[in-house]
């Protein structure tokens, strides 16, 4: 009895630990500022990697926790075709400077593509096993959950084959609060939709090779047969990538982008503020 509660008491040491490190300091944006991490200057990571799928070892993600005591909410970021890159978990740091802990995911079990062949590798393989995705991201959503600095509310976000993630992992599971788009993989079946259970963000460009305009009206069409509620909009004169990387065109996408992480902004704070 002695020896399991000594051990008890070093894993509660371990987990306080590891809440109380790396903390982001909480400064958010004002309305006219965008994140640096968006635009290719952020400062050093402040966060740290965690292991938070027990079911795959390989799998590590990043963590990063604002500095204030909380409960705060969470947000899982879900990453583009190429992996878990700095330029995600940068966001991931510019997140928690806004008030909210936040997770990028790894889907890739640690690797990241180098070049088109290998993210379109990845990218296969991945989504050819769809209840390991879900599986994925429902552990990553109860890693949060169990954190004592976390107010039980969680959303994604997700950019790209991250967008298209998100919104699978919207019909396919229930326990999470929010769901974020960015240019991902669309649906337009009102019937699928009627599986979701919270208000929908989408951010698309008008420019985007891969997903048409009307693809993203059949969308929201379906959205709205469903009735969910939704806030999708559809930037003119951008590319698909605008958001994320706002520094491959800045005169271009910086307008559109500031935009975009308002409307981010409240609604993460309308489906997981307080």
């Amino acid at each position: 009895m002695i020896r399991l509660t000594f051990l008890s008491m070093l894993i509660f040491a371990a987990v306080s630990a590891h809440e109380a490190m790396a903390a982001v300091p909480v400064k958010p944006t004002a309305d006219s500022e965008l994140p640096p991490a968006i635009q290719g200057n952020a400062g050093p990571l402040l966060g740290s990697e965690v292991a938070y799928y027990g079911a795959n070892s390989a799998t590590v993600g990043y963590l990063a926790v604002p500095d204030s005591p909380g409960p705060h909410g969470a947000i899982i970021l879900i990453h583009e075709w190429n992996g878990l890159v700095d330029r995600v978990k940068e966001t991931a740091d510019a997140l928690a400077a806004e008030g909210y802990v936040a997770l990028a995911a790894d889907l890739y079990s640690g690797r990241i593509g180098s070049n088109r062949d290998e993210n379109m590798a990845l990218v296969r393989e991945t989504l050819a096993d769809p209840d390991e995705i879900i599986s994925n991201l429902e552990a990553a959503v109860s890693f949060l959950e169990a954190r004592s600095d976390t107010s039980g509310k969680v959303g994604t976000v997700g950019w790209c084959y991250g967008g298209g993630v998100a919104l699978s992992f919207a019909l396919g599971s229930d326990t999470h609060d929010a769901t974020a788009i960015f240019y991902g993989r669309l649906l337009n079946d009102p019937e699928q939709m009627q599986h979701i259970h919270h208000e929908i963000y989408g951010t698309f460009a008008a420019n985007d090779q891969g997903i048409p305009v009307a693809d993203v009206n059949a969308f929201v069409a379906a959205l709205r047969g469903a009735g969910i509620g939704n806030d999708v909009h559809i930037y003119d004169d951008v590319q698909h990538g605008f958001w994320l990387h706002v520094d491959r065109d800045p005169e271009t996408n910086t307008a559109a982008a500031l935009d975009a992480w308002q409307r981010l902004k409240a609604y993460f704070q309308r489906t997981l503020g307080d």
